[in-house]
């Protein structure tokens, strides 16, 4: 469903993505896993069609979204769902407003079936009860959930996760990780998850990527990277990590 090859980035000089290769069979979760600020984010925004490399290719079913524009790129990108780092929901919109806004936007359904949809996704991630309040009036841990509950509305072929559990605490984190796991079985997406949240992560996806230094340093299930040998591998899932981190 999605294929990367060797796929260059740089900002003003600085080169953040430096030949990455990578795929995700239909129906996979992977784990996109690396030090801070070593470009997760960017090749997110990547695969999304946000950004474009300076060379390189990126297949989502077949079709090389480096070369699409316009009326092309958007049918491609509205098979995707994103959940953002930070949510990103609108303030000045409810939790219902915010969930229905994309069925809205891009889909021809009545007002009666964008309710009987957000109703439902609201059930699933256990915010009923909070249709009605704004962002500013919900947990962090609601945000995410209100987030994911946007994000899944269209049931997307492909979801793009930036750090879902960032800023949570461990109980909280650990249920948005059981939810996207549960809505994974429901759904059936192709996912790519960036997280620092190893192991735990380790039981929800199929497939884990290293990306270091600008390359993907190896790819692998989640049993294969716990066991590999290599030293720089181990030290990332151990958390031993020592030298300085870059920022982009």
């Amino acid at each position: 469903m999605i294929k990367i090859e060797d796929l260059h980035k740089s900002f003003d000089g600085l080169k953040v993505l430096q030949g990455v290769s990578f795929q995700v069979a239909k129906g996979e979760i992977l784990a996109l896993i690396g030090r801070s600020g070593y470009g997760k984010s960017v090749l997110l925004k990547h695969i999304s069609g946000l950004i474009r490399p300076d060379r390189g290719h990126i297949f989502i079913d077949g079709s090389d979204i480096c070369h699409l524009k316009g009326k092309k790129l958007e049918e491609i990108r509205s098979r995707f769902g994103f959940l953002f780092q930070s949510g990103a929901l609108f303030d000045s919109l409810t939790v219902f407003e915010n969930i229905a806004f994309p069925l809205k936007e891009k889909t021809d359904l009545s007002d009666r079936e964008i309710r009987e949809k957000v109703l439902a996704m609201l059930g699933q991630v256990g915010l009923i009860e909070a249709e009605n309040k704004y962002p500013a009036q919900i947990s962090g841990g609601m945000m995410k959930r209100a987030a994911l509950a946007r994000a899944l509305v269209r049931n997307p072929e492909i979801m793009l996760f930036d750090e879902p559990t960032t800023g949570l605490d461990p109980i909280i984190g650990q249920a948005i990780l059981n939810l996207l796991d549960s809505c994974h079985k429901r759904i059936g997406f192709t996912g790519i998850l960036v997280t620092h949240e190893i192991p735990k992560v380790f039981e929800i996806v199929q497939k884990v990527a290293l990306l270091h230094e600008g390359r993907i340093l190896t790819v692998g299930s989640p049993e294969e990277m716990i066991s590999s040998k290599d030293p720089i591998v181990q030290q990332f899932i151990t958390g031993n990590i020592e030298g300085p981190i870059q920022y982009y």
